[in-house]
């Protein structure tokens, strides 16, 4: 069941988002999160009207996806950057296509003009969930990002929600 995300949400979201930061080069932040910062995060995208979505199943956070500011000049605020987050070992299972579409089928009822998904790459599965939702590549910003003493390149795709 896909549903808004409440604040009791905040502990399994970081509980999901902190595997990422431990263990991938997914996310670049380094440092764990708690729940007192996804509340803080949360309450930053509830107070921007922008959807925060959470996959839920037999009582479990599966997984979240949002939408948030991509920059923070003016003229970028029709232009917002998703993130997309599954319980280790989920993927595959066609979860994360289901909080895509439906975070980007609230996006379009919102002034969202634009949707931008940055990937840390290599990450071939999400390259792939960006094609299949019809997102275009739009570039890869060589040794963008520094993590696990090496280069992270990240890619930036890219839909036009009009």
């Amino acid at each position: 069941m896909i549903r808004n995300c409440t604040i009791a949400d905040a502990t399994a979201i970081a509980e999901i988002y902190n595997y990422y930061i431990q263990n991938t080069i997914i996310t670049f932040e380094e440092e764990l999160v708690n729940s007192a910062e996804i509340i803080q995060r949360m309450e930053k995208i509830h107070a921007s009207g922008l959807p925060y979505l959470v996959y839920e199943e037999d009582g479990v956070i599966i997984g979240y996806a949002y939408a948030g500011e991509f920059r923070s000049r003016c003229a970028y605020r029709h232009t917002l950057e998703s993130s997309l987050y599954l319980r280790n070992g989920y993927s595959g299972r066609g979860i994360g296509e289901q909080l895509y579409r439906e975070l980007i089928e609230r996006l379009k009822k919102t002034d969202c003009h634009s949707l931008i998904g940055v990937v840390a790459a290599p990450n071939p599965a999400s390259s792939k969930l960006h094609m299949r939702l019809g997102f275009n590549y739009s570039g890869t910003l060589r040794d963008a990002g520094y993590k696990f003493d090496r280069w992270i390149d990240t890619e930036y795709w890219q839909l036009v929600l009009a």
